[in-house]
């Protein structure tokens, strides 16, 4: 279980039927600090999502731990699996007794010090047909990623599973609509984002229903532009790992958009919860001739979005 399907960097070349319609699921969950109760707990909470009728199955970002980032420490390196390891082993026997496909984000060790932040795609057969590598890294005070884990080297991708395509991005990549359009370009019906984003507890007062609205807003404007389902799947809890960190207040709050950014499942900020909503191509049809956007792109156009910013010469004169 858990193994990986026929590699090409584990991504599925075969193009599968895709289901016409399915439920989707979203696990929202506190993280403690015993990797292997959080293991233990997220299984259950999959097997109960899947006994609700859910068939592709998104857990958050970083389950297996307390959000380590907060601060620097080599020895939170310990944390990190291989794949396929101990996470994809177990999900990988409950995605095939449960017939479903899971997103299982995990710290990731691909060799010796070099790590990843990653999502593993597995299908209702309990093989790995999909690995994704964060692409973007943040690094902000409590949120020190780019101590712990390489830029993603995959691109962004989607993957064949037996409900058809699926995509995966995490967590700090929510706010690019590069990557976003990236990833729905290569087909699939759904973007998944596990996450772990929440409140410093200094700026909540002030600053968070306005930081909440534009981590919200920011992910339908992707379902919008792009014609596809956005689900995105948070944890809960404030999490203080160690004496050093000030911690984070986790704001939940998961749902599932529909490819017009109605919001058809929404999750609270301060509960463990299970979210389901369906998947519907036809949806996904009906939204995309009325709002053609991909039909109306420049891509001829498009050259200058590489760059940095705009092309500057400040040094030389103006004609």
């Amino acid at each position: 279980m858990g193994r990986l399907a026929n590699r090409p960097e584990l991504c599925s070349l075969n193009q599968m039927t895709p289901k016409p319609k399915y439920i989707a699921g979203l696990v929202q969950m506190s993280c403690g600090l015993s990797p292997d109760e959080n293991l233990q707990k997220a299984a259950a909470r999959v097997v109960e999502a899947a006994q609700r009728g859910a068939e592709v199955i998104c857990l958050p970002e970083l389950f297996r731990s307390q959000y380590f980032c907060q601060r620097e420490d080599a020895a939170r390196f310990d944390l990190a699996e291989p794949v396929p390891g101990p996470t994809t082993e177990v999900l990988g026997r409950i995605a095939q007794a449960h017939g479903v496909v899971i997103v299982a984000p995990l710290f990731e060790r691909r060799t010796l010090g070099v790590y990843h932040n990653s999502a593993a795609v597995i299908d209702a057969t309990g093989e790995v047909v999909g690995l994704y590598r964060k692409m973007h890294i943040p690094d902000d005070p409590a949120y020190y990623e780019k101590f712990y884990f390489t830029p993603g080297d995959l691109g962004f991708r989607a993957f064949d599973t037996s409900l058809g395509r699926i995509a995966t991005l995490i967590c700090w990549d929510q706010w690019f609509p590069e990557g976003a359009r990236l990833a729905a370009l290569e087909g699939p019906s759904v973007l998944f984002y596990p996450t772990a984003i929440g409140w410093h507890p200094a700026e909540k007062e002030q600053f968070g229903s306005a930081q909440r609205d534009a981590w919200r807003t920011i992910q339908r404007s992707h379902a919008i532009a792009n014609g596809v389902y956005v689900a995105a799947a948070n944890r809960v809890g404030f999490e203080k790992p160690d004496g050093e960190s000030a911690g984070l207040e986790f704001w939940g709050s998961s749902f599932i958009s529909d490819p017009f950014g109605v919001v058809l499942a929404e999750a609270s900020a301060d509960r463990e919860e299970i979210l389901l909503a369906e998947i519907d191509l036809s949806r996904i049809e009906d939204v995309r001739r009325n709002w053609p956007f991909l039909r109306d792109r420049r891509i001829d156009a498009y050259a200058g979005i590489t760059n940095r910013f705009r092309n500057e010469e400040p040094w030389r004169k103006k004609e």
